[in-house]
């Protein structure tokens, strides 16, 4: 019988960062391998598909006759992929509503990223942020890199506010090999300014990927009885009747999604809404489908 995902709350049980990693990049695999997708992403440090344009001698005769595709040979310089996590350890972070926070839950989705880009043979670095920039460690791939890089991932969620652009624009100016760059939050705050640190990075060749974690109850508004609220951040308390209120809640939380997910698509990024609530084997096979699609593909043929 074929493992299925993990529970988050099952997952969550687990008190070992790196531990927890390890279970959701094992089973992942274990999955893969006996699923219909095998194959489809899980192999792309040793080849990667013919585009028009690109030179025929690297072609690998052996993988046509086995599989009647065509497969380039790839070079050490195109399989070391280095990717930054950009992670959100502002306060709002610790809301949850499930027995753990969605701080708990970006911090394993970003380690399970770590884990297994590291098993790929890839550099990982990692910035933390909350209105300021608390963690830097650049992309590198040792075993005892990774496993600072998971501690630093344990720390907890502090600060008073959410800067989202400071992070990015740091990413800019201190990242001058292209890369991968992972950014995982919950996004509440404004976005007026996130536009332009995002094309920043996509001017400077990196590929960009928004994980927008939110806890289930933030999504449906599911409270019930008048009671007062308190703002995470800022401290700010204020008497809410659930009833009156949902509707004008869910209508602007719906509006900022949509913004966000429109503003990525305009720039060529990839958005991923995650409730905490999803297994996080999910979030890993949406992120290399996204990698793996044709239009990927096209537009980097085009530029040859």
């Amino acid at each position: 019988m074929t493992p299925g995902p993990i529970d988050p709350h099952v997952l969550m049980r687990i008190r070992n960062l790196e531990f927890r990693a390890r279970v959701v990049v094992e089973g992942f695999w274990s999955g893969i391998h006996r699923s219909p997708y095998h194959g489809f992403s899980v192999e792309f440090t040793e080849y990667r598909q013919y585009s028009p344009g690109d030179d025929p001698r690297y072609l690998d005769w052996r993988v046509f006759a086995r599989s009647d595709r065509y497969y380039l040979k790839r070079f050490e310089d195109e399989t070391n992929l280095r990717c930054h996590l950009i992670a959100d350890q502002s306060r709002s972070m610790t809301f949850g509503s499930a027995g753990y926070s969605k701080a708990e839950y970006a911090a394993t989705l970003a380690a399970t990223f770590a884990y297994f880009l590291h098993l790929q043979g890839d550099a990982v670095g990692l910035l933390a942020f909350d209105e300021q920039v608390r963690a830097y460690l650049p992309a590198r791939h040792r075993l005892a890199h990774l496993r600072r890089l998971i501690l630093a991932l344990e720390e907890p969620a502090r600060g008073r506010g959410t800067d989202l652009v400071t992070p990015l624009l740091r990413v800019v100016e201190m990242v001058r090999r292209r890369g991968l760059i992972l950014l995982i939050s919950d996004f509440l705050a404004p976005l007026e300014q996130l536009e332009r640190a995002l094309l920043q990075l996509g001017a400077c060749g990196h590929d960009v990927v928004l994980f927008h974690v939110l806890d289930p109850a933030e999504l449906a508004f599911s409270f019930d009885e008048p009671a007062m609220f308190e703002d995470i951040e800022s401290g700010r308390t204020l008497l809410v009747d659930p009833g009156a209120v949902r509707g004008e809640y869910t209508k602007r939380l719906e509006a900022h999604c949509a913004t966000l997910r429109e503003m990525c698509h305009r720039l060529g990024h990839d958005y991923l809404q995650l409730p905490t609530s999803q297994p996080i084997e999910f979030a890993l096979f949406d992120f290399l489908h996204a990698r793996d699609r044709p239009a990927r593909r096209i537009r980097r043929s085009a530029r040859l």
